[in-house]
């Protein structure tokens, strides 16, 4: 058995904290220490004073591959037959299927901002999903 002080570990620790743990948790504490210095060193030694877990996205970015030029046109073809399909929407229809899935925006919140009740948003909503998929049955867009 190993008599520890928390503190060391825990910085939001005001006063001294004594545990007995087994040694087993003692070196796993050791270790994430040492990890813990190299990782210092490391970023002064390197001059690396950033991380990429900011939340701008920077790490997806990094991690995602360049998209080839033929899953541009895939995409840019979605986007045209979405577009199309829209079209045969009615205005109502198109502006709230669009803030559901799109904007994703909760039907609630649809309902507030035009100033209607839930049920014709709810209503709405499931019509237009149901208009696209014959539009795309149709044209032998859904496989």
């Amino acid at each position: 058995m190993t008599v520890i002080n928390l503190r060391k570990y825990y910085p939001f620790l005001k006063e001294d904290f004594f545990v007995a743990v087994s040694n087993e948790v003692a070196e796993v504490f050791l270790l994430a220490t040492r990890q813990e210095n190299n990782y210092r060193k490391r970023l002064s030694r390197y001059k690396a004073f950033y991380s990429l877990d900011r939340g701008d996205g920077i790490e997806n970015a990094a991690l995602d591959s360049i998209p080839s030029p033929e899953e541009i046109l895939l995409r840019k073809m979605s986007v045209e037959q979405l577009q199309e399909a829209f079209d045969h929407l009615t205005p109502t229809q198109a502006r709230r299927v669009y803030a559901h899935y799109i904007l994703g925006l909760k039907k609630r919140e649809i309902a507030r901002a035009e100033g209607v009740d839930g049920a014709s948003v709810r209503n709405s909503i499931k019509a237009g999903m149901r208009n696209l998929r014959r539009y795309f049955d149709k044209r032998g867009w859904m496989e």
